[in-house]
């Protein structure tokens, strides 16, 4: 069978590492931990569970899309004959038969370049935040435009199209997956189990900065790949400048509506409607700073925990 290979990305993640990579050891050939500054015991638990350890220099504007292609460059360089990468979140478990699914599913599928599976907060009970990344993750299955920060790769594929673009703060994974598409490559959502993910969201205002962060990420991939044929982002660009428009708050509730009917969940629907302040500002927040001729910093909704404490590091990766 073709090898596969996993890159797992984070910092500060305690014992959800440890689950992270044990799941990861079970069940690939190679594994590549990426660490970016992490002050628990990040790096002694995956140099116990025997993977390959990158530590991040953070001299350098650190980006999740940074790291993980530092990892595919790790695991390239001990294992050549890797041909499928697993790249997963260090807040995240891979589900028991997920990579023997997704590589049986590129072998037999030659032109997916990714395939990607069901996502599940591990922890839904546990807030109405980490309720809404559930149901956010309840994506339609087949053929898809992008993937999250949880995925299998083909190593031939990410080659061809260079990876990750390190300087996207977040979103990188829809923006490679233009690229990808472009290259005659398809990416795929299957109807299977992937990941259990601890978002770890507590609080309104993690739930309002992780929103500020989607609308950078819309606003920079706009910026990217906005024009024809395209047109990425441009929908979700256009709908938070207007919607957020104090002129049109009057409005909001056909917006409710419109989002109910769609996905019939007043939690979702609520929420997805207040996300258009938050995601305005991080669209305004990239185009302010890009007119300055500055570079926005990462921006983090968790909040990492004292050393030996159940960690948290700086989100999954995924612009909703």
């Amino acid at each position: 069978m073709m090898r596969i290979g996993v890159v797992a990305i984070g910092r500060n993640e305690g014992p959800r590492l440890d689950a992270c990579l044990s799941a990861a050891a079970r069940d690939a050939d190679r594994v590549v931990y990426v660490d970016s500054g992490s002050t628990d015991n990040s790096l002694e638990v995956a140099e116990s569970l025997g993977a390959e350890i990158v530590r991040l220099d953070l001299s350098t504007p650190f980006t999740a899309a940074r790291s993980r292609n530092a990892g595919f460059e790790r695991l390239m360089s001990v294992d050549p004959s890797i041909e499928f990468v697993q790249f997963v979140d260090g807040d995240c478990e891979m589900v028991a038969g997920w990579v023997k699914t997704a590589r049986t599913f590129l072998i037999a599928t030659p032109q997916a370049g990714v395939v990607c599976g069901r996502r599940r907060e591990r922890f839904p009970d546990a807030s109405k935040y980490n309720a809404l990344c559930d149901l956010e993750w309840n994506t339609p299955i087949g053929r898809a435009k992008s993937c999250g920060g949880d995925a299998m790769i083909r190593v031939a594929a990410f080659k061809q199209v260079g990876g990750y673009n390190n300087t996207v703060i977040a979103g990188e994974e829809p923006e490679m997956c233009v690229r990808l598409r472009r290259a005659g490559y398809e990416i795929h959502r299957m109807d299977a189990e992937m990941t259990l993910h601890d978002a770890a969201m507590t609080r309104f205002g993690q739930w309002w900065k992780r929103n500020v962060r989607s609308g950078h990420a819309y606003a920079e991939g706009f910026a990217l790949h906005g024009a024809a044929p395209e047109h990425f982002r441009r929908k979700e660009v256009v709908s938070n400048y207007l919607w957020a428009l104090p002129i049109l708050w009057i409005l909001w509730p056909l917006l409710w509506v419109k989002i109910y009917r769609s996905r019939p969940n007043r939690l979702y629907a609520t929420f997805v409607t207040l996300s258009k302040l938050p995601q305005a500002i991080g669209q305004l927040t990239y185009v302010w700073n890009r007119l300055r001729g500055k570079r926005t910093k990462l921006i983090e909704y968790k909040i990492s925990p004292p050393p030996g404490t159940p960690g948290g590091g700086w989100g999954e990766g995924e612009a909703a």
